[in-house]
């Protein structure tokens, strides 16, 4: 569907010349949910706007289904853009519009019907959830409503490609999940491939199927997101799966059990796919003369299978525990001592 071939973008500037995207090489399939995370200045929203055309490439090529949006221009690059819908972190609405109309604008630049359109209009207002709020103005709309209004409009066209830049960073966390979840249910009934970029690792984690991690222009790591958690291979890779996995509060909790257990050790667990609901800790009770405490622990849901963390603390004779820690790797269990008296 999407393919970014050896892909650089340089700006030039009175400092000198900026390399915002760097030799970046993409396939992505269509019908996926495909995630570009990477922090400010990473080149994310760069690449995204050169997949509709809103920034050429310096170098390289981009093909978006049977145009090759790298090449193209004027008449033929706008009809291009009419099979790539896009949302944006601030719904970038028409403030003197209704719901309706603002839903219906693309459509009227595209000529279509007045008939055809309001049939179109109310079809895409089911679909995001906004029955009887038709006839509200932005300004009377939560922020939630407001980007189902930027996901309708963006929809209008039956466009075979939806670009998310940053759509949820605007939102708390409940509604983030609500649009994440009107993403995944578009993206399954309507077949839409979707590309997002995002600065938050829990967006990834909730719906992508694939991931790339940006830093300074360049893909530094790419894989299905289950596997990125599984073994992030880059330091900001490794970064982003701590948003997740283990947040400020976890650190915080780490340090102070590091203190207070003066034996023993405390050691990690990471748990992936399947062995997220295997009972590892009761066969460790069971089979091993150890103690064993739980500190803390956490399942991550993904769209390729789950991953769990679990923080606990080993004490008994160091052969013993050496044993579980030997049990814990054959059954696949990934392990870190963290503290070890």
């Amino acid at each position: 569907m999407i393919s970014i071939q050896k892909v650089t973008k340089r700006f030039k500037s009175k400092q000198g010349t900026l390399l915002a995207v760097d030799d970046v090489q993409l396939d992505i399939q269509d019908g996926e949910i495909f995630g570009v995370i990477g922090y400010s200045g990473a080149g994310k929203s760069t690449l995204l706007r050169m997949l509709n055309g809103l920034e050429k490439p310096t170098d390289g090529s981009i093909q978006v289904g049977k145009h090759t949006i790298s090449a193209i221009k004027g008449k033929n690059l706008r009809q291009a853009r009419q099979k790539i819908g896009m949302i944006f972190q601030h719904f970038n609405l028409l403030w003197s519009r209704t719901v309706f109309d603002n839903i219906a604008f693309p459509l009227e630049i595209a000529g279509i019907p007045k008939k055809e359109r309001a049939q179109k209009v109310k079809e895409l207002i089911k679909l995001v959830g906004l029955e009887g709020r038709e006839k509200a103005y932005p300004s009377q709309l939560s922020g939630g409503q407001k980007q189902r209004v930027g996901i309708a409009r963006a929809l209008a066209n039956d466009p075979q490609v939806l670009l998310c830049d940053e759509a949820t960073s605007a939102l708390d966390p409940q509604t983030t999940d609500s649009i994440l979840e009107l993403l995944v249910s578009i993206n399954e009934k309507l077949g839409l491939t979707i590309v997002l970029i995002t600065h938050e690792m829990h967006v990834i984690q909730k719906i992508c199927h694939r991931v790339a991690v940006m830093e300074s222009g360049k893909v530094v790591e790419l894989g299905s997101v289950l596997d990125v958690f599984k073994n992030p291979k880059q330091q900001v890779t490794k970064r982003f799966v701590q948003q997740v996995t283990e947040p400020e509060e976890t650190k915080e909790t780490i340090e102070h059990l590091l203190e207070r257990y003066s034996e023993g050790k405390i050691v990690k667990l990471s748990f992936v796919g399947e062995n997220a609901e295997k009972p590892i800790i009761t066969s460790i009770i069971r089979d091993f003369p150890v103690t064993v405490n739980i500190l803390q622990g956490k399942i991550s849901h993904t769209q390729n299978g789950s991953y769990g963390s679990l923080f606990v603390h080993l004490n008994g004779q160091e052969e013993e525990v050496q044993k579980v820690l030997e049990f814990l790797k054959a059954q696949q269990v990934g392990t870190e001592v963290l503290a070890n008296a």
